[in-house]
């Protein structure tokens, strides 16, 4: 028996978690049920499809999320059930959730849910609850052994996901140009797609750079800091750039919330360019 891992947008306001916890309980009563978060912002697909991501790759092999951002529910959106290349399962509607796991981990094959077997028995009427009626159902058989990856349904190509539109990050000459894809909720700061190997063919530690970030053609900010180690590199309420935990560069303000100090967004519409400062020495 595998782990069952939840993320949605329902917050924890009222019973909609609850009730995918108990489908998933019912389905097997020793079931381990956890969470990712039910913290994405409403509708926020991208958010849903980042935070898979940050998590996905830290789970042993067989473990299946469940992740549920479903603007589209009841719709002719796909339910699918994809095995990552590190061997676990994300049971989702297919509407762009799983962009980064595809493109960062890699996905080994897909499969379409038969809601004709995989649903929960006397929900068949209902179009507005997925998450608990289909894919909590889904997947805690899955997580359980009840059924395994082949019963989830017919396969269907790994390259007919729906994908969210997404901007790799570029070196070019004495700048490396890339995306704000999201924000360390609730420390502000701003987790960029720039890798930390490309980064470092242009910057050394302790060096300082030139940052501007700009939003549909409008520069929002700009500042010259220093590329550190740690935080507490610099004094508190000074801004840095370093190493997140994915590997990649990211911005904050030693003990303070960037994205809240300059009034900044996330997503692949937030651009970021970084050059070395032209005082280097």
């Amino acid at each position: 028996m595998a782990d069952l891992v939840l993320q949605t947008d329902f917050g924890r306001d009222d019973g909609a978690v609850a009730a995918m916890y108990g489908v998933a309980k019912q389905v097997a009563p020793n079931l381990g049920v956890f969470d990712l978060t039910h913290g994405i912002a409403q509708f926020n697909i991208w958010e849903g499809s980042y935070r898979l991501l940050q998590t996905v790759g830290y789970w042993p092999e067989g473990t299946v999320f469940v992740s549920v951002v479903d603007p589209g529910v009841g719709s002719s959106r796909r339910s699918v059930v994809a095995k990552t290349a590190k061997g676990t399962y994300i049971v989702t509607p297919d509407n762009g959730t799983l962009t980064h796991v595809a493109e960062t981990i890699g996905l080994e094959s897909l499969r379409l849910i038969d809601e004709t077997v995989n649903r929960l028995p006397g929900s068949s009427e209902s179009y507005t609850f997925h998450g608990r009626d289909v894919y909590a159902y889904t997947g805690a058989r899955l997580a359980a052994g009840i059924i395994d990856f082949s019963q989830v349904g017919p396969e269907v190509p790994v390259d007919s996901i729906v994908k969210l539109p997404t901007e790799p990050a570029k070196h070019t000459g004495d700048v490396i140009t890339g995306t704000i894809d999201i924000a360390d909720v609730r420390y502000g700061n701003l987790w960029t797609n720039v890798p930390r190997e490309l980064f470092q063919g242009l910057v050394s530690y302790g060096e300082q750079v030139e940052a501007t970030i700009s939003h549909e053609g409008q520069v929002s900010y700009e500042g010259v800091l220093d590329f550190d180690h740690f935080f507490a590199e610099v004094r508190p309420g000074a801004a840095l750039i370093y190493v997140n935990s994915l590997d990649n560069i990211a911005l904050a303000i030693n003990q303070g919330n960037f994205l809240k100090a300059y009034g900044l967004g996330t997503g692949v519409t937030w651009k970021i360019e970084f050059k070395i400062h032209s005082e280097r020495h």
